[in-house]
């Protein structure tokens, strides 16, 4: 059945992605339509998140970064459609880095990267950074319950150097590579909501209390890698910008968790500059009132 569904909906994503981009995005406006106005997908769950983190604006306000946020999700959907057939100086193009010598610099001190970011902005276009790095690059996801579209994804990320793997898999990769002497730079999308009853720390993010990733700096710990922020801005349509910011080259020097907290804040002032960009359809704040109370 998954071979049938796949063979069904393969070609029409192909043919999408082979639409010049105005047309891409045309298509991305007719589809927002439906999602967001007729259909209303998740729009009660958008709605809340942002009166929960913004409760000092109106409705009016509300409803504003709502559409946008709209617009920009379908724009991602069908950017992430485009990477079957984008060419590589196409997202070159389209996908820039302010300033990839901060990892330049960490390669020449023979530094490995855990690479920190949330669901803001774009991460479709990301894997050209293999394209400036000599780091080989891995990815942590969430295995796609199709076989066949999850051989898929990874083919499209392998062809920049990029491979994906499993938070299962995680930590016995990275330790294979680093005991083999080699340069990774492992990309972790740290605004995860992890279970309540699983969560080693608490915190604020965007003024509510609530169970934190800690994935990434438990790993940078264990593994001894520099941890870095990316911050991804959109320029304009289809068009976006990102900037590295060292957040540790040393994290075993950090007190427990502080990375992480570091890491919340960073992103905080993204999503304050520009909210309309963060993934207001994830559940982000289900858990703030299963505080443990010691962390109260």
């Amino acid at each position: 059945m998954q071979l049938i569904v796949y063979i069904l909906i393969y070609p029409i994503l192909w043919l999408i992605s082979i639409l010049p981009f105005r047309l891409l995005y045309g298509l991305s406006d007719f589809v927002c339509f439906f999602v967001y106005r007729i259909f209303g997908y998740r729009k009660t769950v958008v709605k809340e998140n942002l009166r929960l983190v913004f409760p000092n604006k109106s409705e009016q306000e509300i409803s504003t970064i709502t559409n946008k946020f709209y617009h920009h999700f379908c724009d991602m959907m069908f950017e992430a459609i485009k990477s079957l057939t984008i060419t590589e100086a196409q997202m070159k193009k389209r996908f820039k880095f302010t300033n990839v010598e901060v990892l330049n610099d960490l390669e020449d001190k023979n530094r490995s990267v855990i690479l920190m970011c949330g669901h803001y902005g774009s991460w479709e276009w990301i894997f050209i950074l293999q394209k400036y790095v000599k780091h080989k690059g891995f990815a942590v996801y969430k295995r796609l319950a199709n076989k066949h579209f999850d051989k898929l994804i990874k083919r499209i990320r392998a062809k920049y150097n990029s491979h994906l793997i499993t938070t299962k898999e995680t930590f016995q990769v990275l330790l294979k590579s680093k005991k083999n002497g080699e340069l990774t730079i492992n990309g972790f999308v740290s605004d995860q909501t992890p279970k309540a009853s699983k969560a080693f720390h608490w915190n604020e993010f965007m003024g509510i209390k609530v169970p934190m990733y800690t994935g990434a700096e438990m790993l940078a710990k264990r593994l001894d890698m520099a941890v870095v922020f990316f911050s991804v801005k959109r320029i304009k349509r289809g068009y976006y910008e990102t900037t590295f910011k060292t957040i540790s080259e040393h994290p075993k020097e950090y007190k427990d968790f502080e990375i992480t907290d570091i890491f919340f804040k960073l992103l905080e002032e993204q999503i304050i500059k520009a909210p309309q960009f963060y993934l207001w359809t994830h559940r982000r704040w289900k858990h703030r009132n299963k505080v443990p109370a010691k962390f109260l």
